[in-house]
């Protein structure tokens, strides 16, 4: 298990190896795609009852830092 935030852990035996939220299988991308779908934070807290404020933070810190990495994109002949 790999300890990524105070609140974000990567282990593979939980929900495949995707980041989650530290003592629950609520994957960080799964927060992601509700708040890029419209749905706001309180929204998440009534659909989750177990999730806090601050895990939906760390999820959107966690998506940040992501960014920090370099990409690059290939064509594909």
């Amino acid at each position: 298990m790999e300890l990524l935030t105070d609140r974000i852990i990567i282990d593979s035996n939980i929900c495949n190896g995707k980041p989650v939220i530290r003592g629950k299988r609520i994957t960080v991308q799964s927060i992601l795609e509700f708040l890029s779908a419209g749905d706001s934070t309180e929204e998440l807290l009534n659909q989750f009852p177990t999730l806090e404020k601050e895990d939906i933070s760390a999820c959107i810190k966690f998506a940040a830092q992501l960014m920090n990495h370099q990409f690059s994109i290939k064509a594909i002949a």
